[in-house]
């Protein structure tokens, strides 16, 4: 098994920044990749960012590019996610997902983002 812990999440006025960490323990004997979603209420969950763990390719949500920033740092198996410019529409519960190889996946069990405009 694999555990998850976010941190980082909070309330921040429109235009603010926030940087959300995810930390991942337990049977990380190799990660393919790891990435963020984000669910709003009455809303599915949907794909923020993403980062290949080897090459460290990264993938955005066409709606945060050029705000977000996804990193990884290898030796404490951790995804952040720095975003700026932040919007009222980020609002969402943010979840980390670690994906030990490309058809395996585990979430953590989230973050609330809260912006106020």
């Amino acid at each position: 098994q694999v555990q998850l812990v976010e941190s980082g999440g909070g309330l921040v006025q429109a235009g603010g920044s926030l940087r959300l960490s995810c930390t991942a323990s337990g049977r990380t004997f190799s990660t393919y990749a790891m990435g963020w979603f984000r669910q709003s209420p009455g809303k599915e969950r949907e794909f923020v960012a993403a980062i290949n763990w080897s090459a460290g390719s990264t993938y955005y949500a066409d709606s945060v590019k050029g705000r977000f920033t996804i990193s990884r740092d290898h030796a404490k198996i951790a995804v952040y996610l720095q975003m700026n410019s932040l919007k009222p529409e980020d609002t969402a519960v943010y979840y980390c997902k670690y994906g030990p190889s490309a058809d395996q996946d585990y979430w953590g069990q989230g973050t609330q983002v809260t912006v106020s405009s």
